[in-house]
């Protein structure tokens, strides 16, 4: 097949030959603002299209969900090729917070929640939210330094078993 007709074929929709998605399941990782919201807008674009949507909090991700951090998060300016700037520009002192600032006040012109504010629209909306047993025992986080929201802690083969099923879809972020 050349180029011309691959781009020319149907690409797969949420709708497939085995069906509908019926359930996205995230992993996040690290807790940078840009990883967090590309998490929680792709989670609540799953809810407001009627497919189940659920979050696993793994190490650095389990940021986003600590009481004390999860509004204190910032964007990485240094080695971060998005941002299209030098490294040793991004590392220059306050550049973080700027970019940071720079990135929130778009989200706000776009009516983008805080991100407090939008896992409490989440878990309204029926997105389950679960932190990773390991990396709270890894970082020495107890349960109640987590947001109200958390729908539990479990481990990665208590994750997996919630995946179980088809039409299934696990996203690493």
């Amino acid at each position: 097949m050349n180029p011309t007709e691959v781009l020319k074929q149907d690409l797969p929709t949420a709708k497939t030959k085995e069906g509908k998605v019926k359930k996205m399941m995230l992993i996040l990782s690290k807790a940078t603002i840009d990883n967090v919201y590309a998490c929680m807008i792709l989670a609540n674009g799953a809810r407001m299209e009627g497919i189940e949507s659920e979050i696993f909090f793994t190490f650095f991700g389990l940021e986003a969900i600590q009481k004390k951090k999860l509004e204190h998060l910032s964007i990485a300016t240094v080695g971060n090729p998005a941002m299209h700037i030098p490294t040793m520009l991004g590392g220059l002192p306050g550049m973080e917070s700027f970019a940071t600032s720079m990135m929130k006040k778009e989200m706000e012109k776009l009516d983008i929640p805080p991100v407090g504010e939008f896992l409490e629209i989440l878990s309204a909306s029926g997105a389950r939210l679960w932190a990773c047993k390991l990396a709270m025992d890894m970082f020495h986080i107890k349960e109640e330094d987590l947001i109200d929201e958390l729908d539990g802690v479990l481990t990665v083969g208590d994750f997996y078993e919630r995946a179980a099923g088809e039409n299934t879809h696990l996203l690493f972020i």
